[in-house]
């Protein structure tokens, strides 16, 4: 797929952000869509697709036992002189 992908999008590559950003959703739209999948005994993964029966409840919070806490962070700020040099004693 990744070389299929890079010929067909970025030969030639879109002038701006946007035209290579439409050439991708026409690729990943034929791909899933209308191209016949070896894998799939030639058919498409929309012909194969159902959604899940499940609803998505995300993902619950992550918790790390065993990391240390972090400091705080501190900011320290410094005069320079005209040629951006820091002196020695603040």
């Amino acid at each position: 797929m990744l070389l299929t992908l890079k010929l067909e999008t970025t030969k030639p590559a879109g002038g701006n952000f946007l035209q290579q950003q439409a050439k991708f959703d026409d690729f990943i739209e034929c791909y899933n869509n209308e191209r016949p999948h070896q894998a799939l005994s030639m058919r498409c993964p929309i012909q194969r697709y159902a959604p899940s029966t499940r609803p998505y409840r995300g993902l619950p919070d992550l918790d790390y036992p065993f990391q240390r806490p972090q400091p705080p962070l501190r900011v320290l700020s410094r005069k320079t002189t005209e040629n951006g040099c820091m002196p020695a004693c603040p």
